[in-house]
């Protein structure tokens, strides 16, 4: 990228203690029927309830067999037991058999103007037609020490790439307005990240993608750039072989959770697009109104159910929490859900 190309990228974004409570209300201790689904990040499932049941009755060495090669499993690869991939996105609706393709999709928004196509993008979305591997989260994990000498680990989850309408093989990366991104984020049980969040999903991602911009201009909000970058985007997962699955960051500026927007009403928070040596382009700006979206926007969800210590926590508790809040923000406390809903 040119330094006259990078100037202009600078220009353009510059002039625009947690609740102690499980994903079930009370304890967070998971029982052996939850070992019915599918666990983060692995292939084994383990038997149906039913057939659980009448081991237990009947065959207890059976049972004792199927949970020591399940946590065998669980620790050969790392995963963050006892999150279940299920339980993340059990809001998130099942994609539609007959569901448009993204390239149907990007046909159908071709024509419409700003508010008609954010409507079409948020009914498409509500009726869970985005790609099965946007499901398949991934952990972002982090390690801090408190005040008080103490060290905390945490894992937070995400959507592997930014949100898109569509299938596996035929999906559109799509901006949007931030009130069609909180309402989309409330409904399915997550949140937008910090830029905090932000520069940890960079820096752990399986696979970089290079900032690809194009020319300034009333163009930037136009389906046509919105394809067109998704094309480029698109151009480079290939020469890097990346899988649809994995991790992938640096191709968009996140939409992004702070506290300038309890100052800034009416506005969107932009972050990111980060070079391939991990320096943003973006700084965080609220310039942009909130009904704002150009080619270069993407909307990266993040479970609201993070594992601090293992332990299943609300990530609303955590960024609200001054003796936690450091390790997902640094701006310091944020009331996320507050500023969530007040967005849409």
């Amino acid at each position: 990228m040119s330094k006259s190309a990078e100037a202009h990228q600078a220009d353009h974004c510059d002039n625009r203690r947690p609740n102690d409570v499980s994903r079930h209300g009370q304890s967070s201790a998971r029982t052996p029927e939850c070992l019915d689904e599918t666990i983060m990040q692995t292939g084994f499932t383990a038997p149906k309830r039913g057939l659980l049941r009448r081991r237990m009755k009947s065959k207890p060495l059976i049972l004792l067999l199927i949970l020591f090669l399940f946590f065998q499993a669980s620790s050969a690869i790392s995963i963050d037991p006892p999150i279940l991939q299920d339980d993340l996105i059990r809001n998130i609706p099942a994609r539609p058999f007959f569901a448009m393709k993204g390239s149907e999709f990007a046909r159908m928004i071709s024509s419409m103007d700003g508010p008609t196509r954010e409507r079409a993008i948020l009914a498409q979305l509500m009726e869970g037609n985005l790609p099965d591997f946007l499901r398949r989260l991934k952990p972002v994990r982090l390690s801090h020490q408190l005040k008080d000498g103490r060290k905390i680990t945490l894992s937070f989850f995400v959507m592997p790439d930014y949100l898109a309408v569509g299938s596996d093989s035929d999906f559109l990366l799509i901006p949007m307005a931030l009130h069609t991104a909180t309402r989309i984020a409330l409904q399915f049980g997550f949140v937008l990240p910090t830029k905090k969040m932000v520069d940890a999903i960079f820096g752990q991602s399986a696979h970089h993608f290079a900032p690809e911009s194009l020319p300034p201009g009333p163009r930037m909000t136009s389906t046509v750039y919105y394809v067109k970058h998704d094309e480029k985007i698109k151009e480079q997962r290939q020469t890097i072989g990346s899988p649809m699955d994995a991790l992938v960051s640096g191709h968009k500026k996140d939409v992004v959770l702070t506290n300038r927007l309890a100052h800034a009403v009416g506005k969107i928070a932009i972050y990111g697009w980060h070079r391939l040596s991990g320096i943003p382009i973006q700084p965080l700006s609220t310039i942009h109104p909130a009904a704002y979206a150009d080619y270069s926007h993407g909307i990266r969800l993040v479970s609201e159910i993070v594992l601090m210590d293992g332990k299943p926590e609300s990530i609303y508790g955590i960024l609200q929490d001054p003796e936690f809040t450091n390790i997902l923000s640094d701006e310091g406390t944020i009331q996320a859900r507050q500023l969530l809903s007040s967005s849409h």
